[in-house]
């Protein structure tokens, strides 16, 4: 998405601009669509919304399994899941990721795939297990290579890795 302006070094959380997410918002106002849903669960969840972050993840995960594709109804679920994490319930957010990261993986959905692992890799990283942590990002960026991401993708995840090295190391200090 536009809005994000990198990415924090230290809790990997996304950078964005507060006002535009704002205003992108309020374009967007009450669009069923599945991807004006998907679009506002992020941004919610962004700028810490998070009680209506969860409601609308739960109405786009049921308009994709009413309507969607299985793509969709796993984009779905898995941004329903990084809600769970920055609720802090990282149990449910590990399992969701995984059931959606073995689904993608089963379909042969490279970028889906890494796009689940990547994001179970940063509820490790948020439940302070840096080694399951960097275990799913170098899963995410091999996923991300084979798929050929674009190479924001691919930095992000690098970024993610040094990351869950660096506190790893510093755990084990």
């Amino acid at each position: 998405m536009s809005y994000i302006l990198g990415y924090d070094p230290d809790t990997l959380r996304e950078k964005v601009d507060p006002r535009r997410c704002k205003e992108r918002l309020s374009e967007l106002g009450d669009q069923r669509s599945l991807p004006a849903l998907l679009e506002r669960v992020w941004l919610l969840k962004v700028l810490d919304r998070l009680e209506d972050a969860l409601v609308v993840s739960e109405q786009s995960v049921r308009v994709a399994r009413m309507g969607g594709t299985r793509k969709d109804l796993l984009r779905a679920r898995i941004l329903h899941a990084t809600v769970m994490q920055f609720r802090g319930a990282y149990a449910a957010a590990v399992q969701e990721l995984t059931t959606c990261a073995e689904e993608a993986e089963g379909q042969r959905w490279a970028a889906l795939a890494a796009f689940a692992y990547q994001h179970r890799g940063k509820v490790h990283y948020d439940a302070g297990d840096f080694a399951d942590a960097r275990a799913d990002f170098k899963r995410a960026l091999f996923l991300r290579q084979e798929s050929g991401a674009p190479e924001e993708q691919l930095e992000s995840t690098l970024l993610a890795i040094e990351a869950a090295d660096r506190r790893r190391t510093a755990v084990a200090s």
